[in-house]
């Protein structure tokens, strides 16, 4: 029995008002070799209550950690109720490219509250309605800053692993070379970031924080791009610039990040939102889409769609970027997650993930074998080593505790607010047991 919202007399109906009798009419060009002459080999459909126990047994298999220790990208950080209620809202929940700005001024003006508190974040004059994840936004920052003499892109190795793998497959499709700068002591390499800014080179991306958790040196990084002639693209954690300078302050011409830790939960690796934002230099090679506002034929306030008929809509064998949608839901969300936090709130939630993730880290190096593996300040992770690795990580997750990640040289630990002293000294306890044996 099919699950469709029509009868069978309307079906029929329809298709005598194309002028067929029958659905198979619809596919008569299409040469019968091709068409399935049998019963697809499913299993036989579910009643509603069936499929809800069904799900609920496969959702049960599901491993739910109280306590999470796991950064690497995907935060878990406390969301305010209301910030999942709003976007719940079906004004918001169904909305998709607002192109009729007459019929879509509330998504509109959503889009353009978080363009706006993205630049206020990241010090930047311009921001896009967003893209797809924080590594789309590094690819496209990458292919934004080419020209035709400069094809070359440089990206630190101590930034996040996938985002270096996206900016590679944006480079192989588009014919241009990326190169990899090299790290020393979990930080870029300043001085082999010099030898390598020859001058066919566009750009060059680092993390701040990086991967490892450490602050790199965003200004004297930032001031050797500029000098060799390049741009400076910075990937910044948005709750880290509730402490930190801003990208402008550090000189970038363009910000780009990964937005889930505003407010949207971990969900198995999305929905997530990339946020991009540059100068006003810049602003015409920014991709995707900007909301601008204007006035009405009343002089009334509006919103419109704003530069974005550009050569990826009218010209697109001349494009730099393919980005044609943006993940209005997700940008709604963090809007909604920074108005609730404010600058103080924000401030506080960077604070707290700061001091808990020292304390942990101090709490781990005191146990013997374990020492932090790369020197120098970081946000809220950290590296340390870790004998009997898989021994400690499967005693904490028998406590309910998802450690860290295990990477070359250690493990990765990140702590949010969400924390408590408890839950850390708990994981702590553990650790110091389990090496104990």
């Amino acid at each position: 029995m099919s699950y469709v919202p029509s009868t069978q007399a309307q079906r029929q109906e329809m298709l005598r008002a194309v002028g067929v009798s029958d659905y198979r009419e619809l596919y008569r060009d299409v040469p019968e070799e091709m068409l399935l002459d049998r019963e697809l080999d499913l299993p036989a459909g579910m009643s509603e209550l069936e499929v809800s126990r069904t799900v609920s047994a496969m959702a049960a298999k599901n491993t739910l950690f109280s306590t999470i220790l796991r950064g690497a990208g995907a935060y878990d950080h406390f969301i305010p109720a209301v910030v999942k209620s709003i976007p719940a809202k079906e004004e918001f929940l169904t909305a998709y490219t607002p192109y009729q700005a007459e019929m879509s001024q509330g998504v509109l003006q959503s889009i353009f509250e978080y363009q706006t508190m993205i630049c206020e974040l990241t010090g930047m004059d311009v921001s896009n309605a967003s893209v797809y994840d924080g590594a789309t936004a590094a690819a496209e920052a990458a292919a934004m800053c080419r020209d035709r003499k400069r094809r070359v892109t440089l990206i630190s190795a101590a930034a996040h692993p996938d985002t270096i793998n996206t900016v590679r497959t944006y480079c192989f499709g588009t014919g241009d070379e990326l190169r990899l700068v090299p790290m020393k002591d979990g930080k870029t390499d300043l001085e082999a970031l010099k030898a390598m800014l020859t001058p066919e080179v566009a750009s060059f991306y680092v993390q701040q924080p990086n991967f490892f958790g450490l602050l790199e040196d965003a200004d004297t990084l930032g001031e050797a791009v500029h000098a060799a002639g390049a741009m400076f693209v910075m990937g910044c954690n948005p709750i880290s610039l509730g402490l930190m300078k801003s990208p402008r302050d550090c000189g970038a011409d363009v910000a780009v990040g990964e937005g889930q830790p505003l407010g949207m939960p971990l969900g198995y690796g999305g929905p997530y939102l990339g946020f991009m934002a540059t100068t006003q230099k810049h602003m015409r090679k920014l991709p995707g889409r900007i909301v601008g506002e204007t006035v009405d034929a009343k002089g009334e306030r509006a919103y419109v769609l704003s530069l974005q008929a550009r050569e990826q809509h009218i010209r697109r064998e001349k494009a730099s970027s393919n980005i044609c949608s943006n993940e209005a839901l997700c940008a709604l969300t963090a809007s909604v997650y920074l108005a609730v936090m404010g600058p103080e709130g924000l401030r506080q939630a960077a604070q707290q993930s700061m001091a808990k993730a020292h304390y942990l880290m101090r709490g781990l190096t005191e146990i013997e074998g374990v020492r932090c593996v790369y020197p120098g300040p970081f946000f809220h992770e950290f590296v340390t080593t870790l004998p009997k690795q898989e021994e400690v990580l499967s005693a904490l997750e028998r406590a309910g505790i998802l450690g860290g990640l295990p990477v070359e040289g250690g493990v990765l630990w990140c702590a949010t607010e969400k924390q408590s002293r408890e839950e850390l000294d708990r994981a702590i306890a553990i650790v110091k047991e389990v090496l104990a044996k």
